[in-house]
């Protein structure tokens, strides 16, 4: 286990500890006011433990194997105890596992035990990324004062809701997790599922959908059969959605999310709740996907969590801090958005070109969507290998994606903020999508994709403007660089192809090929929009 901690330590850079010697009480049973156990590890300082902070992880993952190592472990050796409990249905918890619709009964009843353990102390942490990060904004507005802080990674309040849309169906993360969870207990089972990838993904081309969990997994997944039925707003989720709690936390929170992360969106839209209701909170976006492996959390753990949990301030730092991609370098800001960032229209014009100036004369670009050849998705905010930043040559090569490019920059274009598009289309069909893909091409031409974002259209056969909600960036174009706008209909499988029928998505099995108009000029002045440093 030593050997486990020293590599850890080196591989993330984390600073050294305060003891190496720990203690693991395992299969503690947490009862539910149902009657259920939930079975947590307590892992502590072999001398000194009681009264210390205590880090709490409520996890659909197991209690081990690298959770344990990599996250688990660092916080026993550097000044807490941890609380790794496992959510309800999985690992030896009681109770049936229904993704997300249970955490805040079973959250709530984990802090009031919790708090009336002899070796609690007075002070709680919460901790955790993605789902575990979830689970905290399902308790977040009925804390005990024995919880100091919140330290939510790579995750948000509503978490599944983004992907569930109707006007954006995002298939790949959701379904990929499900077939994750769905095997995860069986004997090496994520290394099985890693290795499984490629199966996973080529059940996405099944059609009707409704039969890809047979396709992935040999058997039906009723989580996967409810995100192909449920779309956002069906009453299937109610519980799901905690947005309605953020305003009225009272901890203060540091919140963790990256460039290219699945759950950006809404992990924003939650720092700014907080920040209109004058809670103490804290943002900080690096550039990493929702798979990244880096030593942020644990840090801020130590340097926010600690501090808080001992009654002082942690280090000074600005509100927000952004790593401003393009410049490669991390930046401080006030608020989210930042000041001193105006709205900059870039028209798309004749000839595949990109400008600030409006299009003078009007045209139209064509191109034709085949769903059964649908357009790829191609790096960007996935949760497989290759999410993130990416060479888009290939893609930008294809028939049915069209590219607007500016001239090259005289100057850096510095963007930080929301992006969005106004696309002026129209489809042979009633049911299309618009995608529409942001990036900088170097001095070498290659193009590099920066953020991107997807809406459905029904009524897509009469010529109207679609509204196209871009990732959030912090971006800087080099001088001697381009701007690129890639406009295409579909990045298959993160998003679920577009059949051009209507159909339910679960059901669907016919594909209907569409040839699409994507209209510029004065009359039509599709552009993406940018906010732009104020010279």
């Amino acid at each position: 286990m030593n050997l486990s901690s020293h590599l850890i330590q080196r591989a993330v850079k984390l600073p050294p500890p305060l003891t190496r010697n720990l203690v693991v009480e395992r299969d503690i049973r947490v009862p539910m006011p149902d009657g259920v156990d939930l079975l947590a590890d307590r892992w502590a300082p072999r001398t000194g433990a009681e009264g210390l902070p205590t880090a709490l992880i409520r996890s659909p993952y197991g209690r081990r194997g690298l959770l344990a190592a990599g996250t688990v472990r660092p916080l026993a050796e550097r000044g807490y105890q941890v609380l790794i409990q496992s959510t309800r249905g999985g690992f030896g918890s009681g109770g049936t596992f229904d993704p997300f619709l249970r955490e805040r009964e079973d959250g709530l009843a984990t802090l009031e035990w919790l708090v009336e353990q002899p070796w609690c102390g007075d002070a709680i942490v919460l901790v955790g990324s993605s789902y575990m990060g979830y689970v905290q904004w399902a308790v977040a507005d009925r804390l005990p004062p024995q919880v100091k802080a919140m330290i939510p990674h790579v995750t948000e309040s509503a978490l599944t809701l983004e992907f569930l849309r109707g006007d954006g169906m995002s298939l790949q993360t959701p379904f990929g997790w499900g077939a994750m969870v769905a095997k995860q207990e069986r004997p090496f089972g994520m290394l099985r599922h890693t290795l499984d990838l490629k199966r996973v993904r080529r059940a996405l081309d099944t059609l009707p959908l409704a039969d890809a969990d047979l396709a992935a997994l040999g058997h039906r997944s009723d989580y996967i059969q409810a995100i192909l039925a449920h779309d956002a707003d069906d009453p299937h989720w109610t519980g799901l959605d905690h947005r309605d709690r953020v305003a009225d936390v009272t901890v203060p929170v540091s919140s963790i999310g990256g460039w290219y992360d699945i759950f950006l969106p809404g992990q924003i839209r939650d720092f700014t709740t907080l920040q209109a209701a004058g809670r103490p909170a804290r943002l900080t976006i690096g550039p990493w996907t929702h798979m990244s492996v880096d030593n942020t959390v644990i840090r801020e753990a130590l340097e926010f969590g600690l501090a808080h949990a001992r009654g002082a301030q942690p280090p000074e730092r600005a509100t927000v801090r952004l790593y401003v991609t393009g410049e490669e370098a991390w930046r401080d800001f006030e608020s989210w958005p930042p000041k001193g960032y105006q709205e900059q229209r870039f028209h798309l014009h004749t000839g595949g070109t990109l400008a600030v100036e409006p299009a003078a004369a009007s045209h139209t670009d064509t191109y034709r969507y085949d769903p059964a050849d649908p357009t790829p998705s191609v790096g960007g905010v996935v949760m497989v290998p290759g999410a993130g930043r990416t060479d888009n040559t290939a893609l930008e090569a294809r028939t049915d994606v069209l590219t607007y490019t500016t001239a090259v920059l005289d100057e850096d274009v510095e963007v930080v903020g929301e992006v969005s598009a106004e696309i002026w289309f129209r489809s042979s069909l009633p049911y299309a999508d618009v995608f529409v893909r942001l990036c900088e091409v170097d001095a070498t031409g290659r193009s590099t994709n920066v953020c991107d974002g997807l809406t459905s259209l029904s009524g897509a056969d009469e010529l109207g403007r679609a509204t196209v909600r871009l990732w959030p960036t912090a971006h800087r174009f080099r001088r001697g660089h381009r701007i690129r706008v890639q406009v295409s209909s579909g990045a298959f499988p993160r998003y679920a192809r577009n059949t051009g029928t209507g159909d339910p998505l679960a059901t669907a099995t016919t594909l209907r090929v569409a040839d699409q108009s994507v209209h510029h000029g004065p009359e039509h002045p599709s552009a993406v929009i940018l906010p732009v440093r104020a010279a």
